[in-house]
Formats: C-alpha cells, structure tokens, sequence
C-alpha cells in the first residue's frame, strides 16, 4: 500500500524543498522551481547558450536527490513555466507512456531555517497551470491548491514578488530589475535540464 503522502495516485503531484522529494513516490520527471534564486538564472544562463554546473546553483541536494532516483530534472521558473510543460509533455510523448511529475518548489532559507516562500509556491502553481493547459491535469490536492493559488494571484506577481522576503532582500541588495524580470510570466523558452552533472538546454 502507498505512504498516506506520497501522491502516487495522481499524475502531477507538488511539494517543498529536499524533503518533498523523498515524501513523494518516485517520479519519472521532476521539476524544481526557485524563482528568486537559482531557476530564474539558470533559465536565463541556458537561454544565452551556457551551460551551468549544478555545484554552482545551491539546489545540488534537491536536484541530486531526484536525478540518482532516475528523475528527468528541469529547472522552472515563472519565466518558462509553458515551455517547462511543452518540455514535459514532449518527454511523455517519447515514452509513449503516463508520465508522472513532481514539481518541488524550493523554498528558502533565513537566520532561522529553511522557510516556505511564496514566490515559489507561485513559480510552482504557474508549472501546474501550464501543465494542465496542454492536458496533464490529474493533479494531487496539493498540487491543485498551488495551481489555484497562482491563478487567483497571477495580476498581482510582480507586487507579490518584490514584496515578498525574498524580494525585500533583493530589493535592499540592489536587485530590483532582477526581482521583476523574475516576475516575468513565459518570457523564456528555454528549459534546463540536468546532464552529467550540468543543466543545459532541453
């Protein structure tokens, strides 16, 4: 019998950070999003025609937790969040089989912990949006709720992002271009997807 958690009855499925990952039954995609952080600069590397080492992205424990699982992992974000569901929907039509994924958003951390952050949430709802706009809609609860959470929200992202914690820190850091070109909903195309130890172009 599956764990009460781990969302195996549903094709899409969606929790947080490291721990998320080994909840969830195994899936054959996962996709991680950290919008304010190492998915939005991973997408923009990949689009320039780089390739980044997962070492320097701060997500090798989540990332490599799920890729030695047998996952196919790609990096989302608010930017590519419909080319990430494109990217999935095209490795499921190379199976030829139901393709379960997981969408892990990544959190956060601060002087007290790792921290659930809303921009992610939001990145993560607008993954499970997409995914359902091209039919993939067996979602979990949990990923319903934060497919429903991003499109209650989606007029107020980019407030939603530089108000935010994260977006504050960034904000007082100097950052505030990059905070609202990370609110920017399917400004990119490019999904990374970790190879060999780097994320490349999908």
């Amino acid at each position: 019998m599956p764990e009460i958690a781990d969302q195996s009855r549903y094709q899409i499925r969606f929790e947080w950070g490291s721990s998320g990952v080994h909840r969830l039954a195994a899936s054959d995609v996962v996709v991680i999003v950290d919008v304010l952080s190492a998915s939005t600069e991973v997408v923009d590397a990949v689009a320039a025609g780089d390739t980044v080492p997962l070492a320097a992205t701060g997500l090798a424990e989540l990332a490599g937790a799920a890729h030695d699982a047998g996952a196919v992992v790609l990096l989302g974000a608010l930017r590519n969040a419909a080319a990430v569901a494109a990217a999935v929907l095209a490795e499921q039509q190379r199976r030829g089989a139901r393709t379960s994924v997981a969408v892990i958003a990544a959190g956060d951390a601060d002087a007290a912990g790792w921290r659930v952050a809303v921009e992610d949430q939001l990145g993560a709802g607008a993954v499970i949006d997409a995914l359902g706009a091209l039919g993939l809609d067996h979602t979990s609860p949990e990923a319903a709720a934060a497919c429903e959470s991003f499109r209650g929200l989606q007029s107020a992202v980019r407030h939603l992002l530089t108000a935010s914690a994260s977006g504050q820190a960034l904000l007082d850091a100097g950052a505030r271009e990059a905070v609202l070109s990370a609110a920017t909903l399917d400004a990119a195309s490019a999904v990374p997807v970790l190879r060999d130890g780097l994320f490349v172009a999908a």
